[in-house]
């Protein structure tokens, strides 16, 4: 409750709103079987005309009240509601800007997104209980147990004698509902996991026509979730139907024993229709407050949902005070670096690692599947930071720079390429928003993306979808290509970036960056060697260690490795050629 308070005290005049209103929620409710119990007694039963519109009057009053109330409390809780959602959604994503792929990793993409969704929707569903009956349910409770005992005091004990059941109910319920809303939460996060394998790796399932499986798999854990749901409903179920139970035995109650104080004239009819309205009032008032009250441990499930992705410790801190700003551009050095992933400090991939590179050099790293390649390159923008040594951009280590400004140096090209729902041109201008169309024209040319882009009727206005998954492999490369030099960086870092090219595309993409990046430092991850052979420098990588480094030529000639890959490579390729 307290994590919801932190947003709705931000807007103090709609929470007066809806204190207001919640106020002549109250009185018209009590106002009503007051006037109604007067009208009867002054009215009705003495056919006193007057008396009668006298009491109208006062009733049609106390509505019209009632309506502006009901009006106050749905609009400025609705605002309140609303307002808080969006401020917590929007913190939230702010905070997940901030993560790095540790905090992913650790958490899960598609918990995240349950939390971001699901556990945010409980907190919304449960603030807007709160704000619409958790002030009026407190005040009717008191009032109308006042106004009962001011009533007829000798009635009474039938409503107190309800509560301690009342109680009894919603303890129970509280108690079970906390860990069914954990499991329920828990299961979520499976569902949403299944389903966004499911779309983003269809092209594999049908290849491998494992469709019945994934339905199946899918299907066991949506049942799960559906059993854990169902015990939760009933559970919550179960409150409002003994609630019921226990009002109609009280109401019964009532009527019965005041039979006989109707008689000795002891109360009036209509101070007994006014007692059962509020001894109603009292008890459906303490419903009311008990369904907050069970629904606060589902609250308290997604907000220590929420709250630990909120307060989860990054470990790559942004610097927001660090350095923007440098006289030397594209210089780079890696200074004895050790690096293993976090919680995995005992198995490091990287050791011990150290070279240097200049503007205009073009360095290239090559080796076996999982030699540490993309870990290394991943370390210059602080995807994941050193455990031992540093890598120093410029001259100052990449730890001291605010993380914004490092990353503005850098182009960064990834393994697999992604590409976001929008136009081509939009996802161009993700290298620099303010790009003209001789930017996009120029930027599409070096990275051979324009001929594909030009054939297409709407050309840079081409909506993509989510993923470019209306694009080949080869394709969404070269545009990804383009987003990276149309922001002209101090350092282009290319991880396996031309795998999906055909070798005479390949080629032409390498002589053309050559043109856009004299003055800048390239970096280049490669499985093939015909991508890295006009390299200034290869680093040969083996488990982590470097093993060779040098020319093509001079690899050839000394690096054992480096020659086996070449041999069988450049051979496959000559065989291919014939």
């Amino acid at each position: 409750m307290a994590y919801i308070w932190s947003y709705l005290k931000k807007y103090p005049k709609w929470l007066i709103l809806d204190v207001l209103g919640a106020l002549l929620f109250v009185v018209v409710n009590l106002g009503l079987p007051t006037a109604l119990a007067r009208m009867i007694d002054q009215g009705i039963t003495p056919a006193d005309k007057q008396a009668l519109y006298f009491w109208a009057g006062i009733m049609s009053i106390i509505v019209l009240l009632g309506i502006i109330g009901r009006i106050t409390l749905a609009y400025a809780s609705g605002r309140l509601i609303t307002t808080m959602i969006r401020d917590m959604r929007n913190d939230m994503y702010d905070k997940l800007q901030e993560y790095s792929h540790h905090e992913y990793e650790k958490i899960g993409v598609p918990s995240l997104v349950t939390r971001m969704t699901s556990d945010a929707f409980v907190l919304m569903q449960f603030a807007e209980m709160s704000l619409r009956l958790g002030i009026v349910t407190p005040l009717m409770m008191i009032s109308s147990v006042v106004m009962v005992l001011l009533t007829s005091a000798s009635l009474a004990w039938a409503v107190v004698a309800a509560i301690p059941f009342l109680i009894l109910v919603v303890y129970y319920v509280a108690v079970k509902t906390r860990p069914l809303s954990e499991k329920q939460q828990n299961t979520l996060d499976k569902v949403n996991q299944y389903v966004r394998e499911n779309l983003t790796g269809l092209r594999v399932i049908r290849a491998f026509a494992r469709e019945t499986f994934q339905e199946e798999r899918f299907a066991l854990k949506n049942n799960s979730y559906m059993t854990i749901s169902s015990q939760l409903f009933k559970l919550t179920g179960l409150t409002e139907a003994l609630f019921v139970q226990i009002i109609i035995i009280m109401i019964v109650a009532i009527i019965y024993f005041s039979l006989e104080p109707l008689r000795q004239s002891v109360i009036k009819i209509g101070d007994l229709f006014a007692f059962i309205e509020y001894s109603f009032h009292a008890l459906f008032s303490f419903l009311m407050f008990a369904n907050i009250f069970t629904m606060y441990p589902r609250m308290a499930v997604s907000s220590q949902r929420i709250q630990e992705v909120m307060s989860m410790p990054l470990s790559i801190s942004p610097n927001e005070n660090g350095i923007t700003k440098t006289q030397s551009k594209g210089y780079l050095e890696f200074d004895n670096v050790t690096f293993a992933y976090p919680g995995e400090t005992e198995s490091p991939v990287l050791h011990d690692i150290s070279f240097k590179a200049n503007p205009g050099e073009t360095i290239a790293f090559i080796g076996s599947t999982g030699s540490g390649k993309s870990s290394l390159v991943n370390l210059i923008p602080r995807f994941y930071d050193v455990t031992l040594g540093r890598i120093l951009v410029d001259g100052v280590d990449v730890r001291e720079y605010n993380l914004k400004a490092l990353r503005q140096k850098i182009g960064f090209i990834p393994q697999r390429a992604l590409l976001f729902t929008g136009t081509i041109g939009e996802n161009i201008k993700y290298g620099k928003e303010d790009a003209t169309l001789a930017e996009l024209h120029s930027a599409a040319d070096v990275a051979q993306a324009k001929e594909f882009i030009e054939s297409r009727e709407e050309k840079f206005d081409t909506h993509l979808a989510e993923g470019g998954s209306n694009l080949s492999g080869g394709q969404k490369q070269r545009l990804s290509i383009a987003r990276a030099v149309v922001k002209k960086p101090d350092i282009y870092i290319f991880d396996d970036s031309f795998s999906a090219l055909d070798y005479k595309t390949d080629a032409q993409l390498r002589a053309r960056l050559k043109e856009v990046t004299g003055d800048a430092t390239v970096l280049i991850v490669a499985q093939r060697v015909g991508t890295i052979m006009d390299a200034d420098q290869i680093i040969v990588l083996d488990e982590g260690e470097i093993v060779g480094r040098g020319t093509h030529d001079e690899l050839l000639k000394s690096n054992e490795i480096y020659c086996e890959i070449a041999n069988s490579q450049l051979n496959n390729q000559h065989l291919t050629e014939r």
